[in-house]
């Protein structure tokens, strides 16, 4: 095969097809990878509201969107098997954790004291921030927020003048963090607020 003559329209050439190549070969990746990954997502999402709601949990409402402060948090009401009114899990997030976003699922009982909480996304870093995961839901000092009502406890850290002991040399993750609780827990009021006075009800 004869070689291609070192000229610049060849040169073009080549790497024309190269860049189409590259390109055709990342859009075939994720076209295979998008479907898994999306599938991923709603499992870790459906585990999450699981695992923050109370015991008694059976079914849930259709989701609702609440603008809180700009963001659009989602809540998902949650019944027993008699159709009673157990709580509600707030899918709520905060961009100003020190490495960008922080997405979070709330678990609140119908009084709304916090039951638990699911880290769903966060970048922070290794060692420090990432220790959001637990810190906050371990019963050591004033870390836990577990049964703690954000209408009655101020969930800011302590150096804020708050109630919460702040992950140690991750404050601007903690407060990120507490950010995203104190938010789903105005989203989760305000459709309580809405469904008393428009009087709606559970979809099983």
């Amino acid at each position: 095969m004869a070689q291609l003559e070192s000229t610049f329209k060849n040169m073009v050439l080549v790497l024309a097809g190269i860049s189409l190549f590259a390109a055709i070969t990342l859009a075939s990746v994720y076209s295979v990878t998008k479907e898994p990954i999306a599938a991923s997502k709603v499992a870790k999402q459906q585990n999450a509201i699981k695992e923050v709601l109370p015991s008694a949990f059976d079914h849930l409402a259709e989701p609702v969107q609440v603008e809180v402060n700009g963001e659009q948090l989602v809540v998902h009401k949650a019944y027993d098997k008699n159709n009673g009114f157990v709580g509600a899990a707030v899918e709520s997030s905060s961009n100003n954790g020190f490495s960008g976003r922080i997405l979070v699922m709330v678990g609140f009982d119908k009084e709304g004291n916090v039951v638990n909480y699911s880290v769903l996304e966060q970048k922070e870093t290794p060692g420090l921030g990432t220790k959001m995961v637990e810190w906050f839901k371990t019963d050591k000092g004033n870390q836990s927020i577990k049964g703690k009502n954000p209408a009655k406890n101020n969930l800011t850290v302590s150096k804020d003048g708050g109630e919460v002991d702040a992950i140690t040399a991750a404050t601007i993750s903690s407060r990120a963090f507490l950010a995203t609780i104190n938010n789903a827990y105005k989203a989760y009021a305000e459709q309580e607020s809405n469904d008393a006075t428009t009087g709606a009800t559970s979809k099983k």
